[in-house]
């Protein structure tokens, strides 16, 4: 039986996440106890008490939500779980570069810290917003934003599912088309989030996680991996560094990436994190497509029940 690990992003975090399977699984808690010694404060805390606010911030939310992913990955895998494919959406695909191996937990961590700081910087507080779009193609976006005259200021940024599309920009832009799509019986829901991710505005913060990436140990991927922003199968050493700096400012290939995995023959996806996200995703991608979440310790003992 094929297996693909899918490892979620920001968004799926929550205070007390992994919290049931640290206190049982030595191995879980190890990953927190190298996060506190590569970032210098406790992780650990932030992610099982709060508050939630300050788990919320981008700053702590990506290492945070990392560190949960990976926590529960080496249960997985110290049980001799071994998957066919990874696939992370976002920020989860670095947890995906630490299972394939292609990156160290240590550099991983500082990785999205880094990251989440460069691209809070990029755009101005409070001026970038995000909205989930439900009911229109990505073609009538695309002439919508056209015929509004903002398409260079809101642009496609997650292709997750049929009937969801998530857009990022400028924020009153992002709210002009917010009003217009409902007008025309979309729904537009406006994401709570403070960056703008995958989109152009986005570019200054790829330029300086590129600096940040060439100065860190990248190995032969293990395990082949699906990538954002291609939605192709990643085998190779010397794409995972272009293809992380374009994931920042590019549109996001969620469900083409599932469909690749899908033809390749999976038949279980297990989600290697906080939240049920991925699963759900899936459900709308494909109906028969069967996917267990590891999230907590109830779902992570039905997966080991399963495949050891």
């Amino acid at each position: 039986m094929k297996i693909a690990f899918l490892f979620p992003g920001q968004g799926s975090q929550f205070v007390g996440m992994g919290k049931d399977i640290v206190d049982i699984y030595p191995q879980a808690k190890q990953v927190f106890e190298e996060a506190r010694e590569a970032l210098g404060f406790d992780l650990e805390r932030l992610c099982f008490e709060g508050p939630e606010k300050e788990l919320g911030l981008t700053i702590n939310t990506q290492p945070a939500i990392l560190a949960t992913s990976v926590a529960i990955w080496r249960v997985l895998q110290q049980a001799g779980i071994q998957p066919d494919f990874v696939a992370g959406h976002s920020l989860g695909e670095y947890s995906a570069l630490v299972a394939s191996q292609a990156l160290s937990f240590e550099d991983a961590i500082k990785l999205v810290r880094a990251r989440a700081q460069f691209m809070q910087e990029a755009v101005a507080e409070g001026s970038g917003a995000m909205a989930a779009v439900l009911g229109l193609s990505e073609e009538k976006i695309v002439n919508l934003l056209h015929s509004l005259h903002i398409e260079d200021q809101v642009f496609i940024a997650n292709l997750n599912c049929p009937g969801q599309i998530v857009i990022a920009g400028k924020k009153e832009p992002v709210e002009q088309f917010q009003a217009q799509a409902q007008d025309i019986g979309a729904r537009c829901i406006l994401l709570d989030v403070s960056v703008p991710s995958h989109c152009p505005l986005m570019n200054s913060a790829g330029k300086r996680l590129e600096e940040r990436l060439c100065s860190v140990q990248i190995n032969q991927p293990q395990i082949p991996l699906i990538t954002n922003v291609d939605a192709k199968i990643l085998t190779e050493q010397r794409e995972v560094l272009p293809s992380l700096v374009r994931q920042i400012s590019t549109v996001l290939r969620w469900e083409e990436s599932m469909r690749i995995l899908i033809k390749e023959g999976v038949e279980l996806f297990v989600e290697v994190g906080p939240g049920k996200v991925l699963s759900n995703l899936l459900r709308r991608i494909d109906r028969q497509a069967k996917s267990l979440s590891a999230g907590d310790r109830a779902g992570l003992q039905q997966v080991l029940n399963l495949l050891c």
